[in-house]
């Protein structure tokens, strides 16, 4: 007949997964699982949780828990009735000897002696007593929960960490996106209508034309406010009377009609700032 760990064992393999695989899958440390297997359940752990780590690996594995079970405490049943009757019969032999002894030191002194103060226990027992091994549950080590305390804190600070890293990125990815394209405000010219043609020379530019006249609500209109980028050109309706405004003129191309050039002083040759074309 196949033992609990030799079950265990073949329903692992027949399944597919290591003990790693199993531990992850049962919240079950591998080393139990490995003793589980081995036929050692000497984990120090109250009872209560063997079995309930028994029965939970025995679901995994899609074996009968209860047989499992029922199996499990037939052998704790025996091995702890061998050891009650290997423990009666030693501490039988102490209290038979002892009681022989105290018989024999009465005998001699003529009576009774009296027990020294401060002693433990009655007289006749031994003074320290070897703790019985089938009813002795060591106590229980924090060193599992310590630990899964511990990953669930550091898995919290990562987690953390990882949304503050992401919400950076993000806020630096659309500041980006929105300083490196500017909105632009450009008036198409219609099919066959005159117009300027503005671009860049060696440095994108940032250029504003304007009407030079207001409108009759005292608004100005804006034919193009904007920063073209170099090999780029924008062409200009030449409605009205224009103007032109450029902070980095040397930059600045022109084009009217046959005529290329930049935005000077038609006096002194002087590249400025400020221009008007007139409307043709």
């Amino acid at each position: 007949m196949q033992t609990i760990g030799e079950r265990l064992e073949e329903a692992r393999k027949r399944k597919g997964v290591s003990i790693r695989e199993a531990a992850e899958a049962t919240k079950i440390r591998g080393e139990y699982l490995h003793k589980f297997e081995s036929n050692q359940y000497d984990i120090r752990l109250p009872e209560i949780y063997v079995r309930g780590f028994l029965r939970s690996y025995a679901n995994f594995l899609k074996l009968p828990a209860d047989k499992i079970i029922a199996d499990y405490n037939a052998l704790h049943h025996g091995e702890a009735k061998s050891s009650r009757s290997m423990s009666r019969e030693v501490y039988g032999r102490m209290d038979i000897s002892t009681s022989k002894d105290k018989e024999a030191k009465d005998s001699l002194t003529g009576g009774t002696t009296p027990p020294i103060s401060g002693a433990s226990g009655a007289p006749g027992e031994p003074a320290a007593v070897t703790r019985n091994p089938a009813t002795f549950v060591p106590p229980h080590s924090p060193g599992s929960s310590l630990d899964k305390k511990l990953l669930i804190k550091l898995g919290a600070i990562i987690g953390v960490i990882a949304g503050i890293i992401i919400l950076i990125v993000v806020l630096l990815s659309n500041g980006g996106s929105s300083s490196s394209a500017p909105k632009e405000t450009w008036v198409q010219a219609q099919a066959g209508e005159a117009t300027i043609t503005i671009a860049a020379k060696d440095l994108p530019v940032e250029v504003k034309v304007t009407a030079k006249d207001p409108q009759p609500d005292g608004s100005t209109i804006t034919y193009y406010l904007g920063t073209i980028p170099v090999g780029e050109t924008r062409a200009i309706p030449r409605r009205t009377d224009i103007i032109i405004e450029c902070a980095h003129p040397e930059n600045l191309v022109l084009t009217v009609g046959n005529w290329t050039g930049q935005l000077t002083d038609p006096t002194t040759g002087r590249l400025m700032t400020r221009g008007q074309i007139n409307k043709q």
